[in-house]
């Protein structure tokens, strides 16, 4: 990955704290991760923004009376398919 140089101002005690965490020759790299995990995050909320309203519940009528009871049904269908109901 080709890198390049950058000059950014940090507050003193914050700089002091990046030092005590991974000294001065660690600096770049931890800026980099921290960096790079706020923009992964920036991301994914952007992506659940845009993703927002997609879900509409008329097209899940079996979710009608909730995930709940929806999975305790679907757990039931396959146990009396496997033949191993709850009174077996």
């Amino acid at each position: 990955m080709r890198r390049k140089r950058t000059h950014i101002i940090l507050p003193e005690d914050l700089l002091a704290e990046v030092d005590r965490l991974v000294g001065e020759r660690g600096r770049s790299a931890f800026l980099a991760e921290v960096i790079g995990e706020a923009v992964r995050r920036r991301k994914l909320l952007a992506a659940l923004r845009a993703a927002r309203g997609c879900w509409k519940t008329e097209d899940h009528p079996e979710l009608q009376e909730g995930s709940e009871a929806f999975v305790e049904r679907l757990r039931r269908e396959n146990e009396q398919r496997l033949g191993q109901g709850r009174d077996a």
